[in-house]
């Protein structure tokens, strides 16, 4: 099906993002024609096929570019962004909303190459085109360099589709300003953040946005390589998030390596549930492998270098070795024979009594300032059977020893290690160069603190073990599961992530940036429900209120037609939350959402002055403006459903551990908070998963759907940001 005509009204701006679009994706379009005295309909940018049928308006021709050129998105939520940004496209066009744009813009585009993704779309070509059309206004914010992640992104794409851009820009641009970039790179180079035309000179990107050592478009190699001892957690997924971004800004490769080296802490469970949470995370891989994969060659490697020297079996106990470490005390085993080391070796290698009480350890140097490197161990012994493997081995490699080896045997060209890891790095070369092997490049990014969260693993293993948390998925814990069954967005945390950046700056974040970020997500388009709790309500009857109940149909959302319609009942007898009852005053107009206003006329109360009764009328056509109260509301029947609305604290209660400061010591006492409620009926077809907000309460994940009347919906309140989040 060809595109026989391309037209637009005479009188209209051509559709610059149309034309750009369809030359950056190579698709033949016949010379636009012009329509004079033309219908709103007909002047409508038009695309006639040949078989008679034809698509109108700018962004329905975009969208079927983006589709044939593969240029709208990887799934259905990327989609759904650029259809928000081709959305947001017009405002460049209003003159007073210029500057606010271009600011928006460019503090979205500070961490990022594009605007969706990793790879460019329709969203960039329409916010492209729109700047280009404005002409000298948005020239003359290039060259006073305003907005430099704007103009770094401008420039890259006009680099990468020159040919195309500036046939276009010539031809419907014209006069009304230049579009060629005031400082174009060569067609093919990486363009990053921020310009830096002079080597050595101090960049002016952004410090989250980095450029990896002597990395080559294409032929970078990067790895994520989680221990299976746990799920993943918030800190990981810096670390898989940035790999990715890497893998993908150079055009490489990413595999996802397991690191199962300790069988005692190991398991199946944890592989699979790391593979869960990878695919949560959306990361994309090229293949999986395990260091396991790679234990004959490691002993072998191990053996070498005892052969050469380089390595020692040592039987010292652990604790006095730990303490020589320390002084800077050389073995009474460093000076052992190569014959001995061979013996104890195999001993080791056998598990027999004599080589558990041995370990191989790399002779480096015990008086390098740098502790790491004072004699490491390379080899333990471990009878526990392996996950993966069994009973085969005895003894297994350190991680500091199968590191280097593997990532360099695996054509690994940059490991992203976070600065945790700094002081090893030296012996991570060392190690590497001791083996013979290629050299892979480090490069530190800065690991995730977040407020009052502990992030190790091993102490996050004693919550589970010892009952304090329901799980490794509880929605208390950091871990993806955790946080998503607490309601948070994935893509929320990938932009909070990728907003970070690689930056080396250690930083403890606040869990309020993460949650809000989350609403702004959530908030357009979650449906609304309306609650009541259970043991405060008040009854409040309407003495004019319809005696038969009627039920009307309304939106879910009123502002989002796709979050459907719910049905809502009108009595006379309604109830309201007690919180609100004592608000009111006798006589007080108030507006019952979705119906409208009423006057109360009497109000109850008990001997210790609780309001316990409230009556009125319905006065429906007073000024929902003029009313001070606005209250949710249920109808007294049958129909309600019972909830149980759950709310969440920290586990600890102390913002930042000090460095040897127990978490046993700030445990928080109440971390959850069950309270019984009553909702409308048509909370029955929640499912879990789904996002929704309850009117005035905040929102909540459905963690257990309706199952029958007398189990309650379960809901797990979300953090909006703003909220207190200490339980009483």
């Amino acid at each position: 099906m060809e595109i026989k005509d391309f037209c637009f009204g005479a009188d209209s701006t051509p559709p610059l993002s149309v034309i750009a679009a369809a030359k950056v994706a190579s698709l033949t379009l016949p010379p636009p024609s012009t329509v004079t005295n033309a219908s709103a309909s007909a002047s409508l940018p038009t695309f006639l096929f040949s078989n008679g049928l034809k698509l109108q308006g700018t962004y329905v021709l975009l969208r079927y570019i983006g589709r044939v050129a593969n240029l709208y998105g990887q799934d259905p939520f990327e989609s759904s962004q650029i259809d928000q940004w081709l959305e947001y496209t017009p405002v460049l066009s209003v003159g007073s909303e210029f500057e606010n744009a271009c600011n928006y813009i460019d503090n979205y585009l500070q961490t990022r190459t594009f605007l969706v993704g990793y790879c460019m779309s329709i969203a960039d070509i329409a916010i492209w085109s729109g700047l280009a059309g404005t002409g000298l206004r948005w020239e003359s914010c290039r060259k006073s360099k305003k907005f430099p992640n704007m103009v770094r992104w401008f420039n890259s794409i006009f680099d990468e589709y020159s040919e195309a851009l500036n046939e276009v820009m010539s031809t419907y641009v014209g006069k009304k300003g230049s579009v060629k970039p005031a400082a174009a790179k060569p067609k093919g180079q990486q363009v990053v953040s921020g310009d830096n035309p002079e080597k050595g000179k101090a960049s002016s990107k952004p410090s989250s946005e980095v450029d990896l050592p002597e990395a080559e478009i294409g032929k970078v190699c990067l790895r994520f390589a989680p221990e299976p001892s746990g799920y993943l957690h918030i800190g990981h997924s810096k670390a898989a998030l940035l790999n990715q971004y890497f893998a993908q800004r150079y055009q490489g490769r990413m595999i996802v390596r397991f690191d199962d080296t300790n069988p005692s802490k190991e398991s199946n469970e944890f592989v699979d549930n790391l593979l869960k949470d990878i695919e949560t995370l959306g990361i994309k891989y090229e293949t999986i492998t395990h260091t396991s994969d790679y234990f004959p060659q490691l002993m072998e490697m191990a053996e070498n270098l005892i052969h050469q020297g380089k390595a020692y079996v040592d039987d010292t106990p652990r604790e006095q070795m730990q303490k020589e470490r320390m002084d800077g005390i050389e073995s009474k085993c460093r000076s052992n024979s190569v014959v001995e080391n061979l013996k104890l070796w195999k001993e080791m290698i056998a598990g027999s009594e004599r080589g558990l009480q041995c370990c191989v350890r790399g002779k480096l140097d015990m008086q390098d300032p740098n502790k790491s490197l004072r004699d490491p161990v390379y080899y333990r012994c471990n009878p526990v059977p392996h996950h993966r493997i069994g009973s085969k081995y005895k003894i297994y490699p350190t991680y500091d020893f199968a590191c280097p080896f593997v990532d360099s045997v695996e054509g690994i060209t940059h490991a992203l290690r976070s600065s945790e890891y700094h002081d090893r790095n030296a012996q991570y070369d060392r190690i590497q160069a001791d083996m013979g092997l290629r050299k892979v490049h480090l490069y530190e990014f800065s690991r995730l603190n977040m407020v009052y969260t502990i992030l190790s693993k091993r102490h996050l293993r004693w919550f589970v073990e010892n009952g304090k948390v329901d799980g490794w998925d509880d929605a208390r814990f950091p871990t993806v599961q955790g946080i998503v069954r607490r309601g948070l967005k994935v893509e929320a945390l990938v932009q909070f992530i990728l907003e970070q950046g690689a930056s080396k700056n250690l930083n403890l974040m606040e869990w309020d940036k993460l949650w809000t970020i989350n609403k702004k997500i959530i908030d357009p388009v979650c449906p609304r429900h309306t609650a009541v709790i259970e043991e405060l309500r008040v009854p409040l009857t309407l003495t004019d209120g319809p005696k038969q109940p009627f039920v009307r149909i309304i939106p879910r959302h009123k502002k989002h037609e796709g979050a459907g319609e719910k049905a809502t009942t009108y009595t006379n007898r309604i109830w309201i939350d007690h919180a609100d009852a004592e608000l009111i005053s006798v006589n007080e107009e108030i507006t019952l959402m979705d119906w409208g206003n009423a006057i109360v006329k009497e109000i109850e109360k008990d001997q210790n002055g609780k309001v316990t009764r409230l009556s009125g009328v319905l006065h429906l056509e007073g000024s929902v403006k003029t009313t001070k109260l606005k209250l949710t509301w249920l109808p007294d029947t049958s129909e309600l459903v019972n909830l149980t609305l759950v709310d969440f604290d920290y586990l600890i209660t102390k913002k930042k551990l000090e460095e040897g400061e127990s978490f046993q010591d700030v445990l928080n006492p109440f971390t959850k908070k069950e309270t019984a409620a009553l909702g409308d009926s048509n909370m029955r077809n929640l499912k879990r998963g789904e996002i929704l907000q309850l009117e005035r309460k905040g929102y909540f994940r459905c963690d257990v759907p309706f199952v029958r009347p007398s189990k309650p919906i379960v809901l797990f309140a979300i953090p909006d940001g703003r909220q207190a989040t200490s339980l009483k």
